[in-house]
């Protein structure tokens, strides 16, 4: 039973301090590591928050000197990256802390691979067996999550687009673990209703992707069924009543999500990269909105995996067939949109966001196979949903 009064350490993937407080323990562990000079990544949202500046304040008055990086965009591209490597070499940094969302972490881990490693960034574009050339150390790197909803902070890749084709590329390999997650509840409590929301909305689809991708990997199934329990009874609360066990419940569950997709994601993600890459739409809002669609494409042939995932998010046995609608009304309950025309998508866009998603890197593990036909009658049925 967790308990919001304690503070927790365990190692999955990698050494996870859990808790309200345990951001206090960032500035020791630092010291201990015999670290002079971090640079902290961030977005410039999360540079100007109250907390954020503390923990500066902290860091200072410990005699480290602090460099922040917060030139990134809401997708970030390769350019939000090199600044971030010339100014970590300017500034004589030793480390690199990643504060915030999955930009920020996704940035950072990018950053952190940079450093020791001189080709072209997106040579290690994992989908062209770029890992291979990771072979140097990467700084001491460490990740603090500030939202729940990509779980960047566990992962080993960072998703970065071109900037000027919008493609993304996944950086990918085992060094670009955090060699510790501070992962503190109360640093969620100040997020507004829509980013809980949103954020929220992306944790659930890694879950509910994990688990229907294809593959054999029971152990991530196990994790991602924990994670959707953990989200679906949680994230109404945390949006809009929000308490330290809501957002502790979905602390874990967005770190759960991040662990059980390395099985793989599928067509919702597939549906929402485009979006944001070529129209720049929050990636979690995406996610929100093309899950019930992509969810309804995949039902047939799964309805005993529907089931059981209606059944673990409290909808009662045998109630696969609603899983659809429930997604729905999440969104409502959260104050989100239903279709993609109140984002601005229009039918112009159809045919290239298709295009972008057929070749999406996380279509290969979706479950059934998806046309270029099919996501085109997929946006247009999400355009002007209501």
């Amino acid at each position: 039973m967790l308990n919001i009064h304690q503070k927790y350490t365990y190692n999955f993937p990698t050494k996870i301090r859990f808790g309200v407080g345990v951001i206090q323990e960032l500035c020791p562990y630092l010291k201990e590591e015999d670290c002079r000079h971090p640079m902290l990544v961030t977005d410039a949202t999360v540079h100007q928050l109250p907390f954020f500046k503390k923990i500066i304040e902290q860091l200072e008055q410990s005699h480290l000197k602090v460099t922040v990086y917060d030139k990134m965009h809401k997708n970030p591209v390769k350019s939000d990256v090199l600044g971030g490597k010339e100014m970590y070499r300017e500034e004589g940094c030793d480390a690199i802390i990643g504060i915030g969302g999955g930009v920020a972490m996704d940035v950072a881990r990018a950053i952190a691979l940079s450093i020791n490693h001189h080709r072209d960034l997106f040579d290690y574009d994992d989908l062209i067996g770029g890992d291979k050339y990771v072979t140097e150390e990467v700084p001491l790197f460490v990740t603090v999550p500030t939202t729940s909803g990509t779980g960047s902070e566990v992962g080993r890749s960072a998703i970065i687009s071109d900037d000027e084709t919008k493609q993304k590329k996944i950086l990918f390999s085992p060094k670009l673990l955090a060699k510790i997650v501070f992962a503190d509840p109360s640093l969620t409590l100040d997020l507004p209703p829509f980013i809980t929301a949103a954020t929220g909305m992306d944790a659930l689809t890694h879950n509910i992707e994990a688990y229907l991708s294809k593959g054999f990997n029971p152990m991530c199934d196990g994790i991602a069924l924990q994670g959707m329990k953990l989200i679906a009874t949680s994230i109404v609360t945390a949006t809009n009543a929000p308490d330290l066990f809501s957002r502790s419940k979905m602390m874990i569950g967005s770190l759960m999500g991040a662990v059980a997709f390395q099985k793989g994601l599928g067509m919702v993600h597939s549906l929402a990269h485009p979006l944001s890459s070529l129209l720049d739409m929050h990636h979690g809002l995406a996610n929100a909105i093309c899950l019930p669609f992509g969810l309804e494409f995949n039902q047939s042939g799964f309805e005993e995996k529907y089931n059981i995932m209606a059944y673990t998010m409290n909808l009662g046995p045998n109630q696969g067939k609603n899983l659809v609608d429930s997604m729905h009304v999440f969104n409502q309950q959260l104050n989100l949109p239903s279709n993609l025309s109140s984002q601005g998508v229009t039918e112009d866009h159809i045919d290239k966001l298709s295009k972008l998603a057929v070749q999406d890197f996380c279509l290969p593990c979706n479950p059934k196979v998806v046309s270029e036909e099919d996501f085109r009658d997929i946006y247009k049925k999400a355009l002007d949903y209501d």
